[in-house]
């Protein structure tokens, strides 16, 4: 069974820094795209970033410049560094394997 695991999600300031991990379990993700999406309340699922097997990297204009996305296949874990954090960034992040399963997610609060 495939299963993701999210964390590093918690409250911070705006302007602070949160990294979050996706450890992946059940399969390799080495040869598999990866993505972050995230959901604030009373809106729809977006996406944030993706990375591919290769490395290559997209992101949501509203992040780019602020979020990194990254992966570690030898850990079979994906990473979401996430700077210069906005209240608007506040959602529930989840991380998902692209064409397959996803995490239950990890809430990211930006507030003072």
């Amino acid at each position: 069974q495939v299963q993701l695991m999210e964390s590093g999600g918690g409250l911070v300031q705006p302007g602070g820094s949160l990294r979050l991990s996706c450890a992946v379990s059940g399969r390799s993700i080495r040869f598999s795209g990866m993505a972050w999406y995230r959901q604030a309340p009373g809106k729809e699922r977006e996406s944030v970033a993706t990375i591919n097997s290769g490395g290559s990297s997209n992101y949501a204009d509203s992040v780019k410049g602020r979020f990194t996305i990254s992966r570690d296949n030898a850990k079979n874990t994906v990473y979401l560094q996430m700077n210069s954090l906005k209240p608007e960034d506040t959602a529930v992040y989840y991380c998902k394997i692209i064409g397959g399963s996803w995490g239950q997610g990890t809430l990211v609060t930006v507030s003072s």
